[in-house]
């Protein structure tokens, strides 16, 4: 039995709690983006046309693959007019497609429909899958509101990104690992669409010799990438490994994309002045040091929840390329603290460290910095903490 820091309050109200602070910000959500929508910021502009956001590559990659020319979602030409021909009108922005082949699958199912009702259904579906996750992982209704009120949710709505994606299949491998371990297999195996998120994984389940997830998830990965090789043809592969230098030189070398916006270790030391050499020191010495503190985790006897938690936790804080849409994936950790929490009792530090997240989160678009990363590291810090209860002693019955 270990020992614990003194609980605040007890299961139920504690639930009630969680649950009336994930509705409230739930609806606050719906009402940013109802306004957005009404002020023509959000979906449509001013003269009733679609706005481009970062799906829109998405859509047009998959109207490319489409047409029998995947590879040319790598050409920044073709695809910026691509994504021109997606919303009808031009406009100054270009939306990158970066992803291997494999999430043409994706982005050519969705472009079989117009572009609006296609974003429309890849947010809900996505977000239905996020939610689930959380839902599974709590194992109680109050996940849905812990889901829908994470500042992140809101973010990754605005920009019609992947976050809820990445953030199910993370969920989902871990919350179906123990009982269903063919099933989180295959949630890994599709998170091969953004392999950096899953550089952890392996090492985590090859250190806990949970060798069925594994094989699943690579026999998974590996199925993927050879039918999309039959289907979008050798040539977009190529394309793919000939245009990462180009992609890396512009987001890690000149900082196309604003180094305050990359929400990484690495973009950290690049805003702040830092170099490339260095900034790509830090980030794998952070790497190296994550890895190294997952296989020990994982390897070890400490609760479920707690290597879960760390795990997604490290994911995010492992990669170097992560934005505030990302951090829907922060809810998955986070989640695995509620439902430690909730079994063992709440401390002090806890509620005011996920309150902190939640701020930090919440205040992205006012703070032009790297509070999606400070947020994680709130969170591996609570983590740490629990892990370092769990394995302190029991204090000794003997007499003295």
């Amino acid at each position: 039995m270990s020992t614990q820091a003194p609980a605040i309050g007890i299961v139920a109200p504690a639930k009630r709690r969680l649950a009336l602070i994930g509705i409230a910000l739930a609806i606050a959500f719906a009402i940013v983006l109802a306004g957005a929508l009404l002020s023509a910021t959000w979906l449509f502009d001013g003269y009733g046309r679609p706005i481009a956001n970062d799906f829109v590559d998405v859509w047009a990659a998959g109207h490319l693959a489409l047409d029998g020319n995947a590879a040319g979602a790598y050409d920044w030409t073709l695809h910026k007019a691509a994504e021109v021909e997606a919303v009808g009108h031009p406009f100054d922005n270009y939306y990158g497609w970066h992803y291997p082949p494999t999430f043409f699958f994706v982005a050519a199912t969705l472009a079989m429909l117009p572009y609006i009702p296609a974003a429309l259904i890849w947010l809900g579906v996505t977000l239905a899958g996020y939610v689930a996750a959380v839902w599974r992982i709590l194992d109680s209704r109050v996940g849905i509101a812990v889901a829908l009120g994470s500042p992140a949710a809101l973010w990754n709505a605005t920009a019609g990104q992947n976050g809820y994606l990445s953030a199910a299949l993370i969920g989902g491998t871990l919350c179906l690992m123990e009982r269903q371990p063919v099933l989180a297999g295959v949630c890994l195996g599709l998170l091969s669409y953004k392999p950096h998120l899953g550089l952890l994984f392996p090492i985590a389940l090859i250190a806990s010799a949970r060798w069925r997830v594994f094989m699943t998830a690579a026999a998974v990965t590996v199925a993927m990438a050879a039918l999309s090789l039959i289907v979008f043809g050798s040539e977009s592969w190529q394309a793919f490994f000939e245009w990462i230098p180009t992609t890396s030189h512009v987001v890690f070398g000149q900082g196309a994309a604003e180094f305050n916006r990359l929400q990484s270790v690495f973009g950290t030391v690049r805003a702040l002045g830092g170099g490339e050499t260095l900034a790509w020191s830090v980030q794998v010495a952070i790497a190296s040091a994550s890895a190294v503190a997952i296989a020990w985790m994982w390897h070890s006897r400490t609760a479920f929840e707690i290597k879960a938690a760390g795990l997604s936790c490290a994911a995010l804080i492992a990669t170097p390329y992560l934005y505030i849409y990302d951090f829907v994936i922060l809810a998955i950790p986070a989640a695995f603290l509620l439902k430690l929490a909730l079994r063992r009792g709440f401390m002090a530090s806890e509620v005011i460290g996920l309150l902190a997240a939640v701020a930090l989160l919440l205040s992205y678009p006012y703070v032009k910095t790297q509070v999606g990363l400070a947020a994680a590291v709130i969170v591996a810090a609570l983590i740490i903490q629990r892990l370092v209860l769990s394995e302190r002693p029991a204090p000794s019955l003997t007499p003295a």
